[in-house]
């Protein structure tokens, strides 16, 4: 029983209808209470203030009756003075009153029904003790006969110099009937409004919650069917709350990193694959090169020298085997550096020095080379560093045109803040645009000869050292690729 009314296990949209409904009913609630408050508040301060003026009106006339007496002003008297007055006083007034003495024993009322009666009014004796307390010498005290709320107030009645002569005593009757009138129609036409705006928060209950929800919904099938090997859609909502905004935010800013992990995944899954086929590529490549030099120059060096033309012919072919062979130990030997980079040798270089001497193999003239330092030390490893120089100036070299007349390979090593900079720069025939993105992926390759594994490598090498390298070109008018990496001391 206690699960079925769990609201843990109601949906989300069932739980934003009723919780609006239970709203809706505690506000109505809370305005009927408030407003049957204010009713019956301002029902007690009516009374009140009536009762006070009712109280004010009557003393002035009892002073006014003080004044024009013959009798002398004392509190025997007081049943003598007012004996033909009281009942003018209380038909004027609409007020039925009282006089006692001080000791609070009556001297005089206005209702005839006194005298028959067999015990004969007195005030309280505590009421006596409060009434003399107050500053104002004013009580009034309250009394609930049957249904009907009474007030009864009492008052000194002084002479002309403050003297005490009698207690004034009216009772007043609190007739509730208009205000109890007026609740009731309040309370009706407070009915009606109320079944009106429930009908109201039912239906905007209804419209709200499965508008917040079936924007969840969305949400919740999206992240459903988001896996990471797949295209995954993003969410466009046109409209929707600055907390759903966020949540899809959220969920298409997830989507952006799937994407650039499935990136990064797939491309270390190409680069697995081409290492593995490099492996056996020169595996396979390898093994019978060697004995096919060595038999090859082996039947050069037998073959009958006395015989020109079969000489030549053979002499042709060894060549031709020979060539043939060390195309296919290159195209092994790249696979295996491509697929087994060297260990990493962590050696302080003097990194000017090493470029210059790189530079060294080549000889053409227009290579040219610039420092602004003699010495920038950094760690690096030897080999790796040389191979980079030497791949970057070759690759250099062979993209400018054997038939370009003003030929220039631009080499240039700086320090920029705590970076080693390296710049080579030619004046070939550039990078067309369709080519950019591919230019560092393995074998891929522009020239006619070669595997297309060199700027793969030197790429690998250089991140290898927390460094990065980035071209720059403009076709048919250079290249210039940008190395650098940290001075690590």
């Amino acid at each position: 029983m206690d699960r079925i009314f769990n609201i843990k296990h109601l949906s989300l949209r069932l739980r934003i209808f009723l919780s609006m409904i239970f709203l809706t009913l505690i506000a109505s609630v809370l305005i009927a209470a408030v407003s049957i408050y204010q009713f019956k508040k301002e029902a007690r301060e009516y009374h009140q203030d009536r009762l006070e003026r009712k109280e004010n009106s009557i003393v002035e006339h009892i002073n006014y009756v003080l004044q024009n007496t013959t009798y002398p002003l004392s509190t025997k008297n007081i049943p003598l003075i007012f004996k033909e007055k009281i009942g003018e006083i209380s038909d004027v007034h609409s007020m039925e009153l009282n006089l006692f003495d001080l000791r609070g024993n009556l001297l005089i009322s206005s209702k005839a029904g006194f005298k028959q009666d067999k015990e004969t009014p007195k005030i309280n004796p505590s009421t006596l003790k409060i009434l003399e307390s107050t500053i104002d010498k004013r009580y009034v005290e309250f009394q609930k006969v049957d249904t009907t709320n009474l007030r009864k107030s009492y008052t000194y009645i002084k002479d002309n110099k403050f003297k005490p002569l009698a207690i004034l005593n009216l009772p007043y009757e609190e007739d509730t009937e208009f205000y109890d009138k007026e609740l009731k129609g309040f309370l009706i036409r407070f009915g009606q409004v109320y079944a009106f705006m429930l009908l109201i928060a039912i239906a905007l209950s209804y419209f709200l919650s499965s508008y917040i929800t079936k924007s969840l919904k969305v949400i919740s099938d999206k992240i459903k069917e988001t896996e990471l090997n797949q295209l995954n859609e993003k969410i466009v909502l046109e409209e929707g709350s600055k907390e759903i905004n966020l949540l899809v935010q959220a969920y298409n800013s997830m989507v952006d990193k799937l994407e650039e992990s499935a990136t990064i995944l797939a491309q270390s899954e190409r680069e697995q694959a081409w290492r593995e086929m490099a492996k056996q590529v020169a595996h396979e490549i390898k093994n019978p090169l060697t004995p096919m030099r060595l038999t090859v120059q082996s039947f050069q060096m037998r073959f009958n020298e006395n015989d020109p033309d079969v000489k030549k012919k053979l002499d042709d072919y060894s060549k031709t085997l020979i060539q043939q062979i060390d195309t296919m130990s290159a195209v092994a030997s790249a696979f295996s550096n491509f697929a087994t980079m060297p260990a990493q040798q962590n050696e302080t270089l003097n990194v000017v020095k090493i470029v210059e001497l790189s530079l060294d193999i080549f000889n053409e003239d227009f290579i040219t080379f610039s420092s602004k330092e003699a010495e920038i030390i950094a760690r690096f490893d030897r080999t790796q560093l040389i191979r980079v120089i030497t791949n970057l100036v070759k690759n250099a070299i062979q993209s400018i045109p054997e038939e370009q007349t003003n030929k220039q390979v631009q080499v240039d090593v700086f320090r920029e803040d705590e970076n080693v900079k390296i710049i080579v720069k030619d004046n070939g025939k550039g990078i067309s645009e369709e080519n950019k993105d591919r230019i560092f992926e393995p074998k891929f390759t522009t020239k006619s000869s070669g595997m297309g594994l060199g700027l793969a490598i030197i790429k690998n090498i250089i991140e290898n050292y927390n460094g990065t390298i980035t071209f720059e070109s403009d076709e048919n008018n250079g290249t210039i690729f940008m190395v650098s990496f940290p001075i690590t001391k």
